[in-house]
């Protein structure tokens, strides 16, 4: 009988133990490792190669991975790792994911521990935002899922059960959000089949946050010509610069006109647990729906996203289905209605409620909303690195973690080499980003990892250079 549990498991104990062993050293040294390396070509070639019809010693494939998989990764765990908005994970997380893979939990639904875990991870991220305790949501992979579940669950308030068997048909549905709106949410109207001109991208003031006179200028507009307003999107956090819209403002204008109001939050949305930072996300809790990521200010490992919604009848009506072979009963196995294939688009799921349920449990929030005041502070000392120079400019207001700086005399290509540099000689690596035509240095300061000495190690290194 064919199996692929091995005949003898004290070997693969073995190996087991020496990866975690291995893994633990990876992360307690991760500072004296560089930030990131260019695959050789030899390594990128060799991830290329035909599918193996005959398999390979568990043993040989670790010391593959110790050789052409560990040195190669993004680096998103590294102190000095300032570019995009990544998390750097933590330890507990990592193994709560080994755990998660050896009880291979199909999250999809039916009755047992798992939903539990993840319900209770939805009711406490409801608490951290602000939202009612009847709120509902489901895990997904990260925001740009999450934000695309929010736009079904507004085209279904707006067409009902039609909408769904027919899709948007003759109706001219638009939403709007601020110019500044991470990709993901036109890539949504997209996907829900509104297509993505039907997002109105309302120009934003000169603290980069929606122009609510603009807004209301732009509703009123399409619906003289015919169009139906039906969700307003707010962004708590833009990906540029860090902006957040003024979100009672909008809650209050969707309110008036009848729409949907629904936050992006990718990062953003945590502010929520820094007693600081908490009045930057003032009207989260009146949302219909938000969207945000666990594995970004808090930490957990990748991937690890979320939706809430605040009405769990019209997220049911926006995605259940009955069939005779998914159906529910009340008791057994088939129990505990409603399954989160019923919330939202994945059947199929992993456990990725324990990672979250692990990192919040381990940690608590106070600890948690400590690293969100801690990397702002870290943005605010490389401000005022930046604005101490003479060859160093901000090119955007740093309200929280994020900082755009460009250097005096630099040409666009200059700025980009000078970015690359660093990254490929694994020293720092901080992203770009365009602010006011003009290629910006953009460090995004995420890492619980990161120190004050990194910040200035980083404009030194800058100076250095220029």
């Amino acid at each position: 009988m064919s199996t692929l549990d091995p005949a003898d498991w004290s070997a693969l104990r073995a190996l087991g133990h020496q990866m975690l062993d291995d893994m633990v050293d990876h992360l307690s040294g991760i500072r004296e490792q560089p930030v990131w390396r260019p695959m050789p070509p030899p390594v990128r070639e060799g991830f290329t190669v035909p599918l193996p019809a005959i398999g390979t010693a568990p043993e040989a494939l670790y010391e593959r991975f110790q050789a052409d998989i560990q040195p190669y990764v993004t680096g998103n765990t590294h102190p000095r790792f300032m570019g995009w908005v990544h998390g750097g994970g933590n330890p507990v997380s990592m193994l709560a994911e080994l755990l998660a893979g050896a009880m291979n939990a199909n999250c999809g639904g039916r009755d047992h521990v798992g939903i539990a875990v993840e319900r209770q991870v939805i009711a406490w991220a409801a608490e951290m935002l602000g939202l009612p305790e009847s709120t509902s949501g489901v895990l997904l992979t990260g925001s740009s899922m999450a934000n695309f579940v929010a736009v079904l669950c507004a085209r279904y308030k707006a067409l009902g059960q039609q909408g769904r068997r027919q899709g948007a048909g003759r109706q001219k549905l638009v939403a709007y959000a601020s110019a500044g709106v991470h990709r993901c949410v036109p890539g949504a109207m997209d996907m829900a089949g509104l297509g993505s001109d039907a997002l109105r991208r309302i120009p934003v003031d000169a603290d980069f946050r929606m122009d609510l006179a603009a807004l209301r200028t732009a509703i009123t507009a399409d619906r003289a010509a015919g169009y139906r307003p039906f969700l307003i999107i707010g962004t708590a956090g833009t990906v540029d610069v860090g902006a957040f819209d003024d979100l009672n403002a909008l809650a209050d204008i969707a309110v008036e006109e009848n729409c949907w109001f629904h936050v992006d939050g990718a990062f953003g949305a945590l502010a929520t647990l820094s007693p600081t930072l908490k009045p930057l996300t003032n009207g989260i809790g009146r949302a219909d729906s938000v969207a945000f990521d666990f594995h970004k200010w808090a930490q957990v490992t990748y991937d690890a996203g979320c939706v809430l919604v605040r009405d769990r009848e019209i997220e049911l009506a926006t995605f259940a289905q009955t069939t005779n072979y998914l159906a529910s009963a009340p008791r057994g196995l088939a129990g505990g209605f409603p399954w989160p294939c019923d919330l939202g688009p994945d059947l199929s799921r992993g456990f990725r409620a324990l990672k979250v349920w692990m990192t919040l449990s381990a940690y608590g929030s106070e600890a948690l909303g400590g690293i969100v005041d801690d990397t702002c502070t870290l943005a605010q000392r490389l401000a005022a690195r930046v604005n101490a120079s003479n060859r160093l400019e901000l090119l955007a207001p740093v309200k929280l973690n994020i900082v755009c700086f460009g250097i005096a005399g630099f040409t666009d290509t200059q700025t980009a080499d000078l970015v690359a540099d660093l990254q490929e000689e694994g020293k720092f690596t901080p992203s770009t980003t365009t602010i006011g035509g003009r290629l910006a240095i953009r460090a995004a300061i995420v890492n619980h990892r990161t120190t004050a000495a990194d910040i200035d190690a980083l404009a030194e290194e800058i100076l250095r250079r220029v």
